[in-house]
């Protein structure tokens, strides 16, 4: 398998376990909703989840894993600020929680990069 459809097909695995994750548990991503957002956090959350459930099938389809990517690379800067409210309202938790809430904001661009990768890769495939 080349290594441009491994890191596809890992990208859609983790965007799939994400968005299982927000069903599976959605009140710690309930907790991440910035507040500044209209409406239920709930709703909010089920919707990341859903969103990141069809990207991951975008991703893992060579046909629509250019776009998809694309659209991975933005949902990954969308999400980012509920990444800083969870960095922020766990300042005061103990030093493991807070190392993995701030270390989190960082893991972000490699993120988007991983996204845009995975796109330009596929390129020209579909």
């Amino acid at each position: 398998m080349p290594r441009s459809e491994r890191s596809s097909l890992l990208l859609a695995g983790l965007l799939a376990t994400a968005g299982v994750a927000h069903f599976a548990s959605p009140r710690q991503f309930d907790a991440t909703v910035p507040r500044a957002l209209p409406g239920s956090p709930r709703t909010w959350t089920y919707a990341s989840g859903v969103a990141a459930l069809a990207l991951a099938a975008g991703v893992a389809l060579p046909r629509t894993r250019r776009v998809a990517g694309l659209a991975t690379a933005a949902f990954f800067v969308g999400v980012f600020p509920a990444n800083v409210k969870m960095a922020v309202d766990w300042r005061h938790r103990p030093a493991p929680q807070k190392a993995a809430a701030f270390g989190r904001l960082p893991l972000q661009l490699p993120l988007v990069l991983w996204a845009r990768s995975v796109a330009k890769s596929a390129e020209g495939r579909s």
